[in-house]
């Protein structure tokens, strides 16, 4: 049976430009079939157009915690609501109805996609995490529903891309399309099998990494005078978190 190719983006974060250029690596192999993790706003200064674009091109886009929590900010949280009035009421709308978790089957494999954990897109599990942690991304939960539990977990939230397996399950974190904090060059993964086939077939987890031009994205927060545009020019250029850059003196 031929292998299908779907490749996973997760946490934009209103990067329009890092989108465009892993969309375009994505069409260049030919891949069609896209699965957005979340976060799609937030942090970045063009979540409309963003959310515009992954609304075009993504078969499923999950719910992630900036997309939950986007729609209900007050006025008196200082200047987060920036990034919710930078939206229209109706995309709003559209990023709280999404899905919080979604399952398919790739070669004899159930694969589990969200956007934090399996309790929670406010939930989160770091790369290094316990034994416990790493189990209970796999059980069906309220958030997940009932069903077979996943041989197979893939999620965001952390911008920072891994794989890990343990026990016969793997655990794997796609990165960050627009705010990556590994390195600060965007990653995806592709996900290569036999789709909807109960029978074990090969099955490959990959991950690619797209340069982009930081410069253009950085310089349209600062024209539209996006609050905390200098921090996040620093986690663009440099992968480095807020909490950790050092303060300008």
């Amino acid at each position: 049976m031929p292998l299908e190719r779907i490749a996973l983006i997760s946490d934009v974060h209103g990067n329009l430009t890092a989108l465009e250029a892993v969309l375009a690596d994505i069409a260049a192999r030919g891949i069609t079939r896209i699965i957005n993790l979340g976060d799609s706003v937030g942090k970045g200064p063009r979540g409309g157009e963003v959310v515009d674009r992954v609304r075009d091109v993504c078969e499923v886009s999950i719910r992630g915690n900036w997309d939950d929590f986007i729609d209900r900010l007050g006025d008196d949280l200082q200047h987060l609501g920036w990034w919710r009035d930078e939206l229209a009421t109706e995309q709003r709308a559209w990023l709280a109805a999404q899905p919080l978790s979604h399952d398919l089957l790739m070669s004899g494999r159930r694969i589990r996609l969200f956007h934090a954990s399996a309790q929670s897109p406010h939930v989160r599990v770091w790369a290094e995490h316990t034994d416990e942690e790493f189990d209970g991304m796999f059980r069906a939960t309220e958030m997940t529903g009932d069903g077979p539990e996943p041989a197979v977990v893939g999620y965001g939230d952390l911008h920072d891309a891994f794989i890990r397996s343990k026990r016969g399950r793997t655990l794997f974190n796609v990165g960050s399309v627009g705010n990556p904090l590994d390195e600060p060059t965007p990653s995806y993964a592709i996900l290569e099998g036999v789709l909807d086939a109960e029978e074990p077939a090969p099955l490959n987890v990959s991950f690619v990494r797209v340069p982009y031009d930081v410069e253009a994205e950085v310089a349209v927060a600062f024209e539209r005078g996006m609050p905390q545009a200098d921090v996040w020019a620093v986690e663009l250029r440099t992968g480095v978190y807020r909490r950790f850059q050092t303060p300008t003196p």
